[in-house]
């Protein structure tokens, strides 16, 4: 589920780079992937699906996260959903 939803927001960050928009970096850094308030870690799960293969995975992300790192910061405490 996180890395689906890690997939989703690359995706998403890719369309708006597209469309012109600039992306902060330091917004980026406050989007987590595991949100769990709708998601009953635990329950039902349809698995039918498990066999048909996935689009190939780009890891690539065309964002400058350059002044985070010279902020000092790191990805602690970025992990929160807000």
């Amino acid at each position: 589920m996180i890395f689906h939803n890690a997939l989703d927001i690359a995706e998403i960050v890719r369309q708006l780079l597209e469309e012109g928009w600039e992306i902060d970096p330091e917004d980026l850094a406050h989007i987590s992937p595991y949100l769990t308030e709708y998601i009953n870690r635990f329950g039902e799960y349809s698995t039918h699906e498990l066999g048909i293969q996935p689009d190939a995975y780009d890891p690539k992300l065309n964002v400058d996260f350059t002044p985070l790192r010279d902020q000092g910061l790191d990805a602690e405490g970025f992990g929160a959903a807000a």
